[in-house]
């Protein structure tokens, strides 16, 4: 696949997919209902795993949409403030069963590292699943402490450290 080209109005090509971004408000009720749906069907019934997916936390969040060209969610990402000043968190990463393998996680997380960077952030963390650690650690997220589980399912807590607000070097 090509290289992420970023474009105006916060929505970036790769091939035939675009990424947008969007603040709570600015999601249409079909994007709304579609991104929720994906959460669900990769959170929830693929992982078994019954939670409140709707946490609270998506309306202050800015939410990262990879649609293909049929204009079908194919990925998704959100991030937010985090608690200490210029940090982050990202969470609710997925994309789409019949699509992983073919490099869109990594080109999401790249769109969602490029926008965190911008806002001049020090700091990410994420609350990865214990089996993406080699995902994260491939992006520059190193882990922080033991593993634990959350939802009945084994985590870890990782983080990114940016130096000068927006370098991309780690620690």
């Amino acid at each position: 696949m090509s290289k992420v080209n970023v474009e105006q109005q916060n929505t970036q090509k790769v091939s035939e997919y675009r990424f947008v971004s969007k603040g709570f408000d600015e999601l249409s009720a079909r994007e709304l209902y579609e991104l929720l749906r994906l959460r669900i069907d990769v959170f929830v019934v693929e992982q078994n795993c019954a939670y409140p997916e709707c946490d609270g936390v998506d309306i202050n969040a800015n939410h990262v949409l990879l649609i293909n060209g049929e204009n079908e969610l194919c990925g998704y990402a959100r991030y937010y403030p985090g608690i200490e000043k210029n940090s982050f968190h990202i969470g609710r990463v997925a994309v789409r069963k019949s699509l992983r393998m073919e490099g869109l996680g990594k080109k999401l997380m790249d769109v969602v590292l490029t926008e965190i960077k911008n806002k001049k952030a020090r700091k990410i963390e994420i609350s990865a699943q214990l089996y993406l650690q080699r995902f994260y650690t491939d992006l520059g997220f190193i882990a922080t402490g033991d593993a634990y589980k959350e939802d009945g399912i084994p985590h870890i807590k990782m983080i990114k450290t940016l130096h000068g607000g927006n370098r991309d070097q780690c620690c």
